[in-house]
């Protein structure tokens, strides 16, 4: 997991550019989603994080985003993952 306020907007692009960084996610509120959601690119930076997989962010004990990742949303809220 990687705290936006930790890394710069020049190494958080090349990481982005690369692939390395593929899912975004709100601290506070333990969801995260794709890069493209619209819910996630209006959050806080101080609460925005990154992941480099679904497993990475499902092992710190964040869920699926409701607007970008439906189905996985509904799985999670229907006790399935």
């Amino acid at each position: 997991m990687i705290e936006h306020s930790k890394i710069t907007d020049f190494q958080l692009r090349i990481k982005i550019k690369n692939a390395e960084i593929c899912f975004g996610g709100n601290q506070k509120l333990k969801i995260y989603g794709t890069l493209k959601c619209a819910s996630g690119k209006r959050m806080k930076r101080e609460n925005r994080v990154f992941f480099y997989t679904e497993e990475e962010a499902e092992k710190n004990g964040f869920r699926p985003c409701g607007h970008c990742m439906k189905t996985k949303y509904q799985k999670w809220k229907n006790g399935l993952i």
